[in-house]
């Protein structure tokens, strides 16, 4: 908002000082010897001294005020450290302006975006507005990320209660999208195809971010102080030991390609299949050790706002994270995803998909982010933040910054009883239980809990929920070693960035 302040309207008193208004910046002339700029975020704009105090709610481009009114606003002055305070306090922030861009060049032709502005959790109801943006990196095909663009966020909201306020809605939403990812790949296995696919997928509710992957796509933040963080977490079974040992304690087999000699090729892979990545939606031929339980973590940012960049990873195989996230700083959002994709390219080439999805979280009254300030290069960060790191779910940035960002979850167990919670959704009247996962009510004789032990172990407590239905159940065991699966019989001999398959499974 801008104000027009003219000398009819200032205090006598305050001659000595010339005001410059503008779009909510005070420019203090004189007053201390040299000009101080401040930017005041603020619904009201007071001098120092306490004399005046200017505000929307007070004067506006055409209005005049009399010597009665100014008098009467000279008894009732509001401090200018009170103001700020409230602002750092964070009371009655608004909600930020989000603004976005997206770029790609495709080698194949199997990513697939999605942005989607106008989501709401309560219908017709525009405050409970939220934003989603995600990316789906295919391979072995196009189908498993087209399904996936079209079916997750429905799964995902399923899996929420209604009538839940905002704050109980952010706090079910993790739990929400690991039922969410893990239905959506019950559903595209029962087409029979066996393509597969990689997924980030952020959510933007006001200034809380949570994002969920599966996968080596990537989603960092990049804040005010230029503190880049990651997101999400590599499921590439060469720089993440963890998920190497969870394949193998399932019955899955982890090495590299044999060639003609026995000489080894090439990254670490899951064997039958090929399969480079740990954790994605579909590949129903390769095993399901290959599970969907995504990552998850949850930030709320400050009112200082943030940029968030998603990408396949055609890019984060040409660039760091800190690399990406300096190469388009300064830049509105849609300049942005074209300058990290170009930066990609002049990096690496197109030796694959390339997609970037930029995000502008932006306080209320900035055209645009505010612009970070360079840092000088650091070793270590270097060292933690670079692409690809190992281990990197220890070695993420806590974002711990005072001021920037609130770490509020992160979980990213592939066990589905230790992701779904002890809730028990049962109607104690009708002894209808809800299947946590696909969200189907039955009779508990239909389903087991997610606590249920073999053959009813003294250890399993199967009247604790939450409950599955035998799908999801058969599913869960599956996903545990509990059932060994075998692909069907597979003749083709091909090979993929990710997916190499030259054997006959029966």
């Amino acid at each position: 908002m801008d104000f027009n302040v003219r000398s009819s309207l200032l205090d006598p008193s305050l001659d000595a000082s010339v005001f410059a208004l503008h779009s909510k910046v005070l420019n203090f002339k004189n007053y201390t010897g040299k000009n101080n700029l401040f930017f005041l975020p603020l619904r009201q704009l007071v001098d120092v001294r306490g004399f005046w105090q200017l505000g929307p709610g007070n004067v506006s481009r055409d209005t005049k005020m009399s010597q009665i009114e100014v008098s009467a606003m000279k008894s009732s002055p509001i401090p200018l450290a009170t103001l700020i305070g409230q602002e750092l306090r964070g009371e009655e922030v608004e909600k930020p302006y989000l603004k976005y861009g997206q770029a790609g060049l495709a080698k194949k032709g199997e990513d697939y975006f999605l942005i989607k502005t106008d989501c709401q959790r309560i219908h017709s109801d525009p405050s409970t507005t939220f934003s989603v943006f995600a990316i789906f990196d295919g391979h072995n095909g196009i189908s498993a990320a087209i399904f996936t663009k079209e079916n997750l966020l429905a799964n995902v909201l399923s899996a929420i209660p209604q009538g839940i306020s905002r704050d109980e809605w952010l706090l079910a939403l993790p739990r929400a999208l690991v039922a969410g990812f893990v239905k959506t790949d019950i559903e595209f296995q029962q087409k029979g195809e066996t393509s597969g696919t990689t997924v980030t997928f952020v959510v933007i509710d006001g200034w809380t971010v949570t994002a969920a992957s599966v996968g080596d796509s990537r989603c960092i933040l990049d804040t005010q102080g230029g503190v880049v963080s990651l997101l999400t977490v590599d499921h590439r079974l060469e720089e993440n030991e963890e998920e190497r040992e969870r394949v193998t304690a399932s019955g899955g087999e982890v090495g590299r390609l044999n060639v003609f000699g026995g000489n080894e090729v090439g990254p670490l892979r899951c064997w039958p299949g090929g399969l480079c990545l740990s954790r994605s939606i579909g590949d129903t031929d390769v095993g399901e050790y290959i599970v969907p339980i995504p990552h998850v973590k949850q930030v709320k940012l400050s009112n200082a706002g943030g940029r968030l960049i998603i990408a396949s990873d055609g890019i984060w195989d040409a660039l760091s994270s800190d690399m990406a996230a300096k190469s388009c700083r300064g830049l509105p959002a849609e300049l942005a995803a074209k300058m990290v994709v170009k930066e990609a390219l002049r990096s690496r080439g197109l030796k694959d998909d390339t997609t970037c999805v930029v995000v502008d979280i932006i306080p209320s009254g900035h055209p645009v982010l505010p612009p970070t300030p360079m840092k000088k290069p650091n070793m270590l960060a270097s060292l933690i933040f670079g692409k690809k790191s190992q281990n990197s779910v220890n070695k993420t940035n806590k974002l711990s910054a005072i001021g920037v960002v609130e770490e509020l979850f992160e979980e990213g167990s592939a066990m589905l009883d230790e992701r779904l919670g002890k809730d028990s959704p049962v109607d104690a009247n009708s002894g209808i239980f809800r299947c946590a996962v696909c969200q189907v009510d039955q009779p508990p004789v239909e389903g087991l809990s997610v606590n249920s032990g073999p053959f009813f172990s003294p250890a399993s407590k199967p009247w604790e929920g939450p409950f599955l239905c035998a799908k999801c159940q058969t599913k869960k065991d599956a996903m545990e070693g509990k059932r060994l699966t075998r692909p069907t019989v597979v003749v083709m001999i091909y090979r993929c960035k990710y997916y190499y398959q030259s054997h006959t499974y029966t």
